[in-house]
């Protein structure tokens, strides 16, 4: 009993931080998730996204997301946390309609995440730039980004930066 009202004082002094604010907010909806830790090669950009251990990643096709090869799962932005100086690190690129922001290290160019244009309230991570170990499985599904508004109409993709109880069935 005392362990467990010594956590919960913890975690409740955690909670109170800005920090890690959002992070609390996404553990407390669904327990199953963990935090994942990433970010950049040159390790300038860092941060901690909560999310479960097992995800869905997206394959695009867009020409951005098939030049770089990119894999990415998208989370509700409230469940994403930079840490310490990485803003400071980020530069930002947009095209065509300019509603994703592709953030991308100045440092080593590493586009670690984004804000994708599916997803404008949410952030896509990318699976690479996830650090081993928290990761169970990833289910792998394509996104023709080529045709976007047919693949963003007959796709669920636009529901995965929702929080868990504001999906739609």
């Amino acid at each position: 009993m005392i362990c467990i009202f010594s956590s919960f004082t913890l975690i409740t002094a955690i909670r109170t931080t800005s920090l890690l604010s959002g992070l609390w907010d996404c553990l407390e909806m669904d327990s199953e998730k963990v935090v994942h830790n990433g970010g950049c090669h040159c390790k300038q950009v860092r941060w901690q996204v909560q999310a479960p251990k097992s995800v869905v990643a997206w394959k695009c096709n867009c020409s951005d997301c098939d030049m770089r090869g990119n894999i990415h799962f998208i989370v509700p932005a409230t469940c994403f946390e930079l840490l310490g100086e990485s803003k400071e690190s980020l530069t930002t690129y947009t095209f065509g309609t300019h509603m994703a922001k592709h953030t991308f290290c100045k440092v080593c160019g590493i586009t670690s995440f984004y804000i994708p244009r599916s997803n404008p309230d949410g952030i896509a991570v990318t699976v690479r730039c996830v650090e081993p170990g928290t990761l169970d499985h990833i289910e792998i599904r394509h996104f023709d980004g080529r045709n976007w508004g047919r693949s963003y109409n007959n796709s669920s993709i636009s529901s995965f930066s929702k929080v868990e109880n504001d999906r739609p069935e």
